[in-house]
């Protein structure tokens, strides 16, 4: 597979962006670009914690839903959220409908909640490594795991977070920007 793909604007794009259209969004808006505050890295990680097993593109185009049922991913709301909202949840096909999921993201919300402001955020950039000026030539050249998001993924554990393994927090690294991994020559590289 070409690491590069073309697109109809004759901009040069990671090729996991294929022809879709709200992919080619979010990769040019989105992904990779320095995510911050407690609020949307906690949105960032419940929604790569229910990724976990699908593709994004699946989480992506649920994510309108995901924020509406999950009140904005407010902390402190979310936090508030008890058995009959887990079943509320449960029933909403607008989500993905996993218990586990939902539950570790309601706990997870409790945990931040329980944190001083900007405390997450703090945590979780202290986890970036220090920028390269190297791109990765190919996806060949992309790690899934490193020795950064498995120290991440270790110390959210640590705290009780849940659905933050390794992979899942390489994920997020790569989206909330704390990592570069736009393929050389990619216009946003």
């Amino acid at each position: 597979m070409t690491s590069l793909l073309t697109g109809p604007d004759a901009r040069d794009r990671c090729a996991w962006v294929g022809d879709d259209d709200e992919y080619r969004r979010y990769h040019d808006e989105e992904w990779g670009v320095p995510l911050h505050g407690d609020r949307a890295l906690f949105e960032k990680m419940a929604l790569e914690g229910f990724q976990a097993g699908l593709s994004w593109i699946t989480i992506l185009r649920k994510r309108p839903r995901f924020r509406e049922v999950f009140a904005g991913f407010e902390p402190e709301v979310v936090s508030e959220f008890d058995a009959a909202d887990v079943e509320r949840l449960m029933a909403d096909a607008g989500i993905i409908r996993n218990r586990a999921k939902i539950l570790a993201t309601i706990g997870n919300a409790r945990l931040v909640r329980a944190m001083a402001p900007g405390e997450l955020d703090e945590l979780m950039w202290s986890f970036a490594p220090v920028a390269s000026a190297t791109r990765p030539a190919s996806f060949a050249e992309v790690p899934a795991v490193t020795p950064a998001s498995t120290a991440m993924s270790k110390e959210l554990r640590r705290r009780g977070f849940r659905f933050v393994g390794p992979t899942t927090m390489y994920a997020l690294m790569q989206s909330a920007g704390m990592v570069g991994d736009h393929i050389a020559g990619c216009w946003r590289a």
